[in-house]
């Protein structure tokens, strides 16, 4: 696999993935990297606390609400949102120069979040992820032993009105079984990758000799 800062001579794509807590999302994103060049996840600014196991600077930017602040008052966020008293936030500049050096971003983003991203950058690609019923979303959110009954409920309760927002990507993956959603990304993203305007900028040499 080629290395991620292995420089590219055409701009990177910005994909949004969003998908109700307990969906599978940060499982499938993960596998999703790992098998695809020149592919990286953004590591956005959050204030909730670091959850065991986590590390500042690969799973998120951990902050606090003063910092976050400054950084809304400089415009520093492609996009930003509160969720479940938490918030987040993409760094404009970071996001920018990734997308320059011919990298794809995947922003992992709730939906008021891949609203505000489609609507400052209309280019980027937005998938939507759903779990195969709510029974399943419940026993995903009780295996992960993060949080209580009371967070699950809370969780459980915000998935309808989160999974009623599916209608507004441009890609709707089902995560039954595991293997079958991960092809599915890839498949996505191949077919991105091979859109007429990205072919362009890799193939501009071969196009001006072909149509000289």
């Amino acid at each position: 696999m080629c290395p991620n800062n292995m420089i590219n001579p055409y701009r990177g794509s910005l994909y949004t993935i969003s998908a109700p807590s307990g969906a599978g999302k940060t499982s499938l994103v993960r596998e999703l990297v790992a098998s695809t060049d020149h592919l990286q996840v953004s590591v956005s600014h959050t204030t909730r606390g670091i959850r065991p196991g986590e590390l500042d600077g690969t799973n998120y930017h951990f902050v606090n609400q003063k910092h976050f602040q400054q950084m809304v008052d400089q415009q520093g966020f492609l996009e930003c949102a509160e969720v479940f008293g938490n918030h987040y936030g993409t760094s404009k500049q970071w996001l920018n120069e990734t997308l320059d050096s011919g990298i794809d971003v995947i922003l992992e983003i709730d939906w008021q979040g891949a609203q505000q991203v489609a609507t400052a950058m209309p280019e980027t690609i937005s998938i939507f992820i759903l779990p195969p019923s709510l029974p399943a979303l419940r026993e995903r959110l009780t295996s992960r032993g993060q949080d209580d009954e009371a967070i699950i409920n809370q969780r459980m309760a915000e998935a309808t009105s989160e999974m009623s927002h599916y209608t507004e990507a441009e890609y709707l993956v089902i995560n039954d079984v595991f293997a079958d959603a991960l092809q599915d990304l890839q498949r996505i993203l191949l077919s991105s990758r091979l859109r007429t305007k990205p072919q362009q900028q890799r193939h501009g040499s071969l196009l001006k000799a072909l149509l000289p």
